[in-house]
């Protein structure tokens, strides 16, 4: 009889709620549950990212030749410098939030309130520095020339280094007139018209010699193949549409699927990133307001920290796929 009370005692304690399993509280661990199916998603993006870079490795864009700008030094070649920065800025936020974390366990709302504020800033710097390289990949830099088999040709001189549209291409006599819906026919319309047409290229560059089209192919070495001036000459003829910058049909650094996968998952982590931002900001004035004071815990803090490690966490592992391998 004593068995089966201790039992039912032992039943009524497991199922009857307050239970915290693992130590952990149950906001806590539905956090965990949340990071991990948030994991396994950029987990799946991530793979789909490699596994269509490595069927399309000749022709996928060279890293150091697309992130290569730095604000306020407009002209200079600064290959990988400013994305370093943001990285730096995001991790250097993490640690701000472990330090936010410790002061909460320390019941030391002055800290919290400190460390907290650099964590958010460090975070609107994040995603105001990925919404300038957005910018800066959709504007382009050089422009390239699309052939009609969906080829990219880019130009240079005999150096090899990059040459832009604006620094060859010729202004002819024509007039070009954007396709919109009420001029087109069956409501057609096309996107902004580039700075230079087909026509203007090509007699720009025949009228350069000293110039050369590059491909998109990548040799063994890393580098993008360079034909001759007469093999320049003959592909240039198959010209189809003058590429400026990319969007998600076009692509004058390579590739398109580049493009398309730097959109989605770079804009899919920054959602994150301002996601968490917000976050912060609101505990951020609980903290103010003394709410954690009055509950004598500052769990919440803790719960946030976990989401913006994990953020941190997924921004290394984009890092190294989109910048470093």
């Amino acid at each position: 009889m004593e068995a089966t009370v201790t039992t039912a005692n032992s039943e009524e304690k497991t199922w009857g709620g307050g239970n915290e399993p693992m130590g952990a509280s149950y906001g806590k661990l539905m956090m965990w549950f949340f990071i991990v199916s948030d994991a396994l998603t950029f987990s799946g993006f991530l793979a789909a990212y490699g596994f269509s870079r490595f069927k399309f490795i000749e022709t996928w864009p060279l890293a150091d030749e697309v992130f290569t700008h730095f604000p306020f030094m407009h002209g200079v070649s600064a290959p990988m410098y400013y994305v370093a920065l943001m990285t730096f800025i995001l991790i250097f936020s993490s640690v701000t939030m472990v330090l936010a974390v410790d002061a909460g366990h320390q019941m030391k709302k002055d800290k919290v309130v400190i460390y907290m504020f650099l964590t958010i800033i460090g975070g609107l710097i994040f995603v105001g520095s990925q919404a300038w390289e957005w910018k800066n990949f959709i504007k382009g830099e050089y422009g390239a020339i699309e052939t009609k088999g969906g080829s990219l040709l880019q130009f240079v001189d005999k150096e090899g280094h990059r040459v832009s549209l604006a620094d060859f291409a010729v202004t002819l006599p024509e007039e070009r007139e954007q396709l919109t819906k009420n001029k087109g026919k069956w409501f057609m319309s096309e996107p902004t018209l580039p700075s230079y047409s087909v026509a203007e290229v090509q007699a720009g560059f025949k009228a350069h010699p000293d110039l050369l089209i590059r491909t998109e192919v990548i040799t063994k070495e890393k580098k993008k193949t360079i034909l001759s001036r007469q093999d320049s000459e003959l592909r240039l003829s198959q010209a189809s549409l003058v590429v400026e910058g990319a969007n998600l049909t076009r692509n004058e650094y390579g590739s398109k699927l580049f493009a398309d996968f730097f959109f989605f998952i770079t804009g899919f982590h920054g959602f994150h990133v301002f996601s968490g931002v917000i976050i912060n900001i609101i505990i951020f004035f609980n903290v103010l307001l003394g709410t954690y004071e009055k509950r004598k815990s500052y769990e919440m803090v803790e719960k946030v920290g976990l989401y913006w490690h994990f953020v941190d966490l997924v921004w290394v592992f984009v890092f190294t796929v989109f910048y470093l391998v």
